[in-house]
């Protein structure tokens, strides 16, 4: 099973998602900012700050992050636990420090987030306004049924 961690960036009410390229997973859709795998023996928000300061070139203080949910999916490639934080404080401005994998940046209202987004990170980035349960499950058959956007 591997683990990643996901920092989603929130400013007033829009989070920050880039356009993944080149990277041979769901490029040409939107995803959290900051986002990669916990290393062996690395705790999940030490990875998430980590990938915040790789792919962002910030520094958020571990402290700061707070815990969103997990999300555990099985998918064709292998299961999956995810780890979901987000922040409104970081250090620095955020700009792509590796654009081989990332088109662009941009703020998005979080009711008004692009439809193209990566599934898991839809289904928390969907519920940011609501209560999001700490475990959610994809892939298993018994998924939580997730909500209609309204727009």
């Amino acid at each position: 099973m591997k683990a990643i961690s996901y920092v989603i960036l929130q400013h007033r009410d829009e989070v920050l998602l880039q356009l993944r390229q080149g990277t041979g997973y769901m490029d040409g859709y939107w995803s959290t900012a900051a986002a990669g795998h916990v290393e062996p023996g690395e705790a999940a928000q030490t990875a998430a700050v980590r990938e915040a300061g790789e792919e962002l070139g910030i520094h958020i203080d571990p402290a700061q992050l707070q815990p969103l949910c997990t999300v555990h999916r099985n998918q064709q490639a292998g299961s999956y636990v995810d780890f979901f934080f987000r922040t409104s404080q970081w250090d620095g401005v955020p700009r792509l420090m590796e654009p081989e994998r990332a088109a662009q940046l941009r703020w998005f209202p979080v009711d008004a987030l692009p439809d193209n987004l990566v599934e898991q990170e839809d289904l928390v980035l969907s519920r940011l306004d609501s209560d999001l349960p700490p475990i959610l499950s994809m892939g298993f058959g018994t998924e939580t049924p997730q909500p209609q956007r309204l727009d």
